[in-house]
């Protein structure tokens, strides 16, 4: 039963990161003038675009991996979680999209949905860093460095 509890824990964290680590993190890198073509239309400068495609890189990269680890995994599910909602305002912009329509094929529907999606990853980011009780703000601020133990398995919790 103890493997079986850790390997659920892991998957769920894995599932949640999956997206970036690898895929997205690869992408930059296989696709790294795109992606900061794609980043300057949101940044005024090539060299400021160039900086925050390498700074998600970073974050994807380091927050999956502490996520995984169960090290300071409260902290890097929150800055995860505003990473989402940054990326969704900056470049799931459904509102600018001309042709947003609820039935038929539509662009503006299509980014809507990508926009929700990110919105939804920062919800599970969010549960995952507060965690699933109403304490869980005062406990993060209390620590906000500490390991959600992710990994323990409390037998004579009972």
């Amino acid at each position: 039963m103890m493997l079986l509890s850790l390997a659920f824990a892991f998957a769920a964290r894995l599932l949640l990161v999956g997206l970036f680590l690898p895929f997205s993190a690869l992408d930059k890198i296989l696709n790294f003038r795109q992606a900061v073509g794609q980043a300057a239309e949101a940044f005024p400068s090539r060299w400021l675009a160039t900086g925050m495609i390498c700074a998600g890189f970073g974050i994807e990269v380091v927050m999956s991996l502490l996520i995984l680890a169960g090290i300071a995994d409260r902290m890097a599910a929150l800055i995860f979680a505003g990473y989402c909602i940054v990326t969704a305002l900056l470049w799931k912009q459904f509102w600018k999209q001309p042709d947003f329509r609820l039935q038929g094929a539509s662009r503006g529907r299509d980014t809507f949905w990508d926009f929700m999606k990110n919105l939804a990853l920062a919800g599970g980011f969010l549960a995952l860093a507060f965690g699933p009780g109403v304490t869980g703000v005062a406990s993060f601020l209390a620590a906000p460095l500490a390991s959600s133990h992710p990994y323990t398995y409390a037998q004579d919790a009972k």
